[in-house]
């Protein structure tokens, strides 16, 4: 009998895989809370199974996690994986730091189709979509490397790829993620970050989780022109969708909104992204790019970077600025891509 991926099976669908060999169904939770919870694959522990369970779980299912290949650290605690899946291809994955909780930035792709000018993943173009047990493991793996008083509270697919370019692995692998019984991840802890594939967004307000929308353009020459995907649903679609989403979870959307020197950076954006979006409960998050080789943009100046906010802040937006994190590893927004890992980055290790 060909072995299943553990780590590709949500709870009701361990629990049907362990009835069929003919074994209780509480044993899939028993399952999920070492292996999960308690962060162990040695057998030997699982006191609470019989011996022959035990003995018979390796020829049953199948543990195989994404391998790290490297682990690059910021200065300012950023931590980047650099994950094998297989075939040559790798994808990353960032531990984020702050005050009151550890993010987990995820990749749902090997590569990405969006094409955004600005982001350094879509220069490399869609090679794979993840399956469900290469999601997970980016998190099992990460989780794995903290300390016993650490712990990951939150999750964002804000990684490699367009999460709802790959939605039947991203929230299969949130429900897994999200278990009780596993590591127990409110849904309201997890944000799934698109750039605007409108028919699937509903998809992202029926999973409970928090929305995120890259925006990055207060018009749709600008926007078509840095991000490709609104030539085939514009800016009016894409914030009906974001409305509609509002309406229906009672929750706000956070728009994503890079700014590049000479071209999204202005006063004059600034006033026209607040009357673009005050008609969307919302909260925006400004980003300062992150340079990379070959984007062809520029980083604004500080003092265009503070201008910008204080103008949005004087018209009653709420507005934040993302804090940089990891730029020096390239593990900041926009930055990630397998190929910066082996080069780079190199000299952070």
């Amino acid at each position: 009998m060909q072995k299943q991926r553990f780590f590709d099976l949500t709870l009701p669908e361990l629990t049907q895989a362990v009835k069929a060999l003919g074994k209780p169904g509480f044993r899939a939770q028993q399952l999920y809370r070492w292996i999960y919870s308690l962060q162990t694959q040695d057998f030997a522990q699982m006191t609470n199974l019989s011996k022959d369970f035990r003995s018979e779980m390796p020829t049953l299912f199948d543990f195989t996690l994404p391998e790290i290949l490297k682990v690059h650290k910021s200065v300012d605690g950023t931590t980047k994986f650099l994950f094998n899946v297989g075939s040559n291809k790798s994808v990353e994955a960032v531990i984020i730091p702050s005050r009151d909780r550890l993010t987990l930035c995820i990749s749902s792709e090997v590569g990405c189709n969006m094409a955004c000018k600005f982001c350094y993943t879509g220069k490399q173009k869609l090679q794979r979509k993840l399956e469900t047990w290469e999601i997970v493991g980016q998190f099992v793996q990460a989780a794995r490397t903290l300390t016993p008083d650490q712990r990951l509270t939150n999750i964002v697919f804000m990684g490699m790829g367009e999460p709802l370019d790959n939605c039947e692995a991203v929230f299969k692998s949130i429900e897994i993620l999200h278990s009780t019984w596993g590591y127990n991840v409110s849904r309201k802890r997890v944000t799934i970050s698109t750039s605007g594939i409108v028919p699937m967004m509903p998809k992202i307000t029926e999973a409970g989780v928090r929305m995120a929308v890259s925006l990055n353009g207060v018009n749709d020459q600008v926007r078509s022109e840095i991000m490709p995907i609104n030539r085939k649903w514009p800016l009016a679609e894409l914030l009906e969708a974001c409305r509609e989403h509002c309406r229906v979870s009672g929750d706000k959307v956070t728009f994503e909104y890079v700014l590049l020197k000479g071209v999204t950076d202005s006063l004059e954006d600034a006033k026209a992204l607040y009357h673009l979006t005050k008609s969307v409960p919302c909260k925006i998050n400004i980003i300062p790019f992150n340079e990379h080789p070959g984007s062809g943009f520029y980083r604004p100046a500080e003092e265009t970077i503070v201008r910008f906010q204080n103008e949005m802040i004087r018209l009653g937006a709420h507005v934040l600025r993302r804090k940089t994190m990891g730029r020096d590893i390239y593990a900041a927004c926009g930055q990630l891509t397998t190929a910066a890992s082996s080069t780079q980055t190199q000299a952070s290790l």
